[in-house]
This record gives structure tokens, C-alpha cells and sequence, in this order.
């Protein structure tokens, strides 16, 4: 069942997105609303699955991640057994922040963040001995132009 979402809740979400962090009370200023009505709306958001949950976005560079990758792979494999191979090895690998099973050519895209190309290539070399891929090409990241978590929320 779809939680129905009004200008207030989704005031609150784009307040949240911001910084998941701050008050009760500040996010009731921000929205034009007290803390009770605020915090009844988060609690029904979070039970109907509208809001997973909280976390904190940290700087990588910061950390000493300084290499992003995009790893564009190809597969001749499409069999429930490889797939499932696939997906393990990829949720055990930290360094892979997201992966998405695309249409076209390219059967699978990862972002990988990792310290160095040496980093990398530790990563691949394990990734390539536990599922066969047929091809895999990495892009280092030059650049981040623009990276943002928040969706966008319209509200009248």
C-alpha cells in the first residue's frame, strides 16, 4: 500500500535529505509545523517505506579513497547459478557502492571506490576468479561533477 505524500510530508522529506541530522525542532521551523505533527509524519513515512532509514554521508577523499570507477561489465552467463555468484561476490565487496543491470550492450555498470589503481586492480582480480565475465572495462573518474542523494521533491 503507497503512503499518500502532501506538501508538508514532502517538505519534511527535502528537509531530511538535507541533513538527516538536525532537530526535530528544526525541521518543524523549517516545514512551518510544530514537532508533534513532524515526528507522527517521519514515524508514518518510515513505517509505509517511504524513509529507510538514517545515515551519514562521509567524505572519501577525506579517507583516502581517491579513485572512483565506473566498471563496465559484459557477460556471456545469464543462468540463475551465475547471477547468483555475481551478486554475492558483489555485496561481499565493500568498494562497490553501487551496481545496476543495465538494457543494451553493457550488461552491468558498477561504481567502485577504491584508493588507488593498485586498489583496483586487487578488487578485479578477485571479482574475475570468483564469476566469468566475458569482458570488463574500467573508467576512472577524472572528476566528480556532481554527486547528490537527494530526489527531487515537488512540492506546490
Amino acid at each position: 500500500m503507497a503512503v499518500r505524500l502532501d506538501d508538508l510530508d514532502r517538505k519534511i522529506l527535502l528537509e531530511l535529505q538535507r541533513d538527516g541530522g538536525q532537530s526535530l525542532d528544526d525541521i518543524a521551523k523549517s516545514v512551518g509545523s510544530s514537532k508533534t505533527p513532524v515526528w507522527n509524519r517521519i514515524r508514518k513515512m518510515r513505517d509505509g517505506g517511504v524513509i529507510k532509514h538514517q545515515t551519514y554521508l562521509l567524505d572519501a577523499e577525506a579517507l583516502g579513497f581517491e579513485a572512483c570507477f565506473f566498471v563496465l561489465i559484459r557477460t556471456s552467463e545469464h543462468d540463475a547459478g551465475w547471477q547468483g555468484r555475481f551478486l554475492n561476490a558483489l555485496k561481499s565487496r565493500p568498494e562497490v557502492l553501487e551496481a545496476h543491470r543495465l538494457a543494451g550492450d553493457i550488461d552491468y555498470i558498477l561504481k567502485v571506490v577504491v584508493a588507488n589503481a593498485r586498489a583496483y586492480d586487487t578488487f578485479y582480480q578477485a571479482l574475475i576468479s570468483e564469476v566469468k565475465v566475458h569482458n570488463v572495462t574500467a573508467l576512472l573518474s577524472m572528476e566528480e561533477i556532481k554527486s547528490t542523494t537527494v530526489l527531487p521533491m515537488e512540492v506546490g
